[in-house]
């Protein structure tokens, strides 16, 4: 016997009324990072050797800044569902669990943002 509503069937929700929402999101983050992190490794070797101005000027690119801050974005996104889920399952005692998950929500944060902010200031070359 089935106790979901006829609309809750067709969303497709839980009982949280997100879960689906996190799994799709980490599902897009994980095949978005499979070509950026081929494209990273690729020109991180093609790298290898060269002098600091030609690094920055690279990284200078306008296409190549873009992905770059695309590149961090989803690994830190990727990374907080990651964790967040670990945690969930694995941390019983509530207050714990809420610190952890506030904790690996903000590192994410902080650490996407000085990550993107590294990229734009060798971008606009300050």
């Amino acid at each position: 016997m089935n106790m979901r509503t006829p609309l809750a069937r067709v969303r497709g929700l839980g009982s949280a009324k997100e879960g689906t929402h996190h799994f799709w999101w980490q599902r897009v983050t994980a095949i978005a990072l499979v070509p950026l992190t081929i494209w990273i490794m690729l020109a991180l070797i093609g790298a290898v050797g060269a002098d600091y101005e030609s690094a920055r000027s690279f990284v200078a690119s306008p296409f190549i800044s873009v992905l770059m801050i695309a590149l961090i974005v989803m690994l830190f996104y990727h990374a907080q569902l990651g964790m967040q889920v670990v945690i969930e399952d694995y941390l019983h005692v509530e207050w714990m669990k809420l610190t952890a998950l506030l904790l690996v929500k903000f590192l994410c944060i902080v650490l996407g943002l000085l990550s993107a902010l590294a990229v734009v200031r060798i971008a606009v070359g300050s």
